[in-house]
């Protein structure tokens, strides 16, 4: 892999060598004006490379409150496995699945990727959110084109609200206890 590389001197060498091209002119100049050049286009965002081991699989880290989750995606047909389980089985609630297909959703590739996740910590909403961003970002991994769409929707933003923890002299966090003036 490090042979097809070029080290820095050997790429500072080329760039002085290099003849210079003449910058683009626009076609309206005026004879004895400044002439306007035109900056060449620039691409909104470099792609990134395909991240992929040795099965074929993208694997991500997603995480939600005191969940964390790890996910591999492979093509396939659909079937998300969490903790050994079928996605009906361990998230039993509709709105929780719905939570864990929207990346899929969003990019149009619903049925077309195998999941498998294992998610411990917090309770079923935060595994929820953080199996949802462990697919985003193993899908980011696998069809880095798709990562855009997915991070217009903020599926790659790692969601940091977390529990505020209790006050010595508080109820709760924040909730003092009930004043009694006598």
């Amino acid at each position: 892999m490090s042979d097809n590389r070029q080290s820095l001197s050997d790429l500072a060498a080329l760039a002085a060598n290099a003849p210079v091209a003449a910058a683009p002119v626009a076609a309206d100049a005026v004879e004895g004006e400044a002439p306007v050049v035109s900056a060449p286009v620039q691409p909104s965002a470099p792609l990134r490379d395909q991240e992929i081991d040795s099965l074929g699989r993208a694997y991500a880290t997603g995480r939600r409150k005191d969940a964390v989750a790890r996910v591999w995606v492979k093509p396939g047909t659909g079937k998300i496995t969490v903790n050994g389980r079928d996605q009906e089985v361990y998230f039993a609630r509709p709105t929780l699945r719905l939570v864990i297909n929207q990346p899929f959703g969003v990019t149009e590739r619903e049925g077309q990727y195998d999941v498998i996740a294992t998610v411990k910590g917090g309770g079923l909403s935060g595994q929820a959110g953080a199996v949802k961003h462990g697919i985003a970002q193993a899908l980011s991994k696998y069809e880095p084109a798709l990562r855009s769409a997915v991070k217009a929707e903020g599926f790659l933003t790692r969601d940091s609200r977390v529990v505020e923890r209790k006050k010595y002299g508080k109820a709760k966090a924040r909730r003092s206890f009930q004043f009694s003036k006598r």
